[in-house]
């Protein structure tokens, strides 16, 4: 395991931490799940059908010492989750909606979480991202001040960090979203022990072509200043000149960036998905995440092509989020 992931294990053990994992029965999940409990790291809560995610792990030969498991057709506190649920989503929601609602395991976790029973979720290896983000959205919302969540990678390779955003939600940010998605991204940067100096990404490099898209990106630099004062954040940038000095001084030699930028925010969701997976499969950068960013409370998607690596990083990272909150 990387430096990174032994600097966010020793962060968080021993604080007593409680992660939900809707899909209690997947063989990742389980796996990921015992292990985590078996390292003493956090207290893993595995959602499912109780005989069915018993005999799964006794298949796998996975200990389940130290593993909750709920399950919702017959949870001892339902009425208490189901009254906050209804409450929540005033208006929108009956009691009869609700004990419906919360028999599926998606928004049965975020309850758990919501109703601080749980510090974070994490789940996507059976489902979307839809599911997985939809009931977040609803229930746990984002912070005050945050208008979107956003989604980011951390591109790891040996002793190099950079953060890639947004590559996970937002198909087509607007400049006030880019601003949001350059301060939330600083803000996990920081979680990882990265000093975030931003660069705002675009196809022109400060004003050497013009068009709406090129705009976009200069406004939401100077949104984001004007929000952050203090955040070393600069754009519109070319990729190189955000990150050769020697570009960097040809093209941008005024920057307090000076071709040293560590968290890079693309202009749209196309460009931000296609640039971190060109990183991952040409560059062998290992991509971590997309890590949630901007709720309440953590709740993080894994991709349906996880594996049980995966899963217990991602179960670290939304175990150091909630060390953060």
């Amino acid at each position: 395991m990387s430096d990174l992931f032994e600097g966010l294990r020793n962060k968080v053990s021993g604080n007593n931490l409680r992660i939900v994992f809707p899909e209690g029965t997947d063989e990742r999940i389980l796996t990921a799940a015992g292990r985590l409990a078996a390292d003493k790291i956090l207290t893993p809560i595995l959602i499912g059908d109780i005989a069915q995610i018993e005999d799964k792990a006794k298949s796998l030969d996975v200990s389940l010492d130290s593993v909750e498991i709920y399950d919702p057709k017959n949870f001892a506190m339902m009425d208490e989750l189901v009254a906050a649920f209804v409450e929540r989503r005033k208006g929108k929601a009956t009691e009869e909606d609700a004990r419906r609602i919360l028999l599926d395991e998606n928004y049965f976790g975020t309850m758990l979480v919501y109703a601080n029973k749980a510090d974070g979720l994490v789940s996507g290896a059976a489902h979307s991202t839809a599911d997985t983000v939809r009931p977040a959205l609803q229930i746990i919302k984002t912070k005050e001040g945050v208008k979107k969540t956003s989604g980011v990678f951390i591109m790891v390779r040996e002793d190099e960090k950079y953060v890639f955003a947004d590559c996970a939600i937002n198909i087509a940010p607007d400049s006030a979203d880019l601003a949001e998605i350059a301060i939330e991204s600083a803000k996990t940067a920081r979680m990882f022990d990265i000093d975030p100096r931003v660069a705002m990404l675009s196809f022109s490099t400060k004003g050497s072509a013009k068009s709406p898209e090129t705009e976009k990106v200069s406004q939401a630099v100077e949104e984001a200043k004007l929000r952050e004062p203090l955040l070393i954040v600069d754009g519109e940038f070319q990729f190189d000149a955000a990150f050769v000095p020697s570009v960097a001084e040809k093209k941008a030699p005024d920057s307090p960036l000076q071709g040293d930028a560590n968290v890079f925010v693309f202009p749209s969701l196309e460009a931000g998905n296609i640039g971190y997976k060109i990183a991952q499969r040409l560059g062998n950068f290992e991509a971590v995440g997309p890590i949630l960013q901007g709720l309440n409370r953590p709740v993080n998607d894994l991709s349906r092509g996880c594996d049980q690596e995966d899963v217990y990083k991602l179960a670290l990272i939304t175990a150091a989020q909630a060390l953060n909150q």
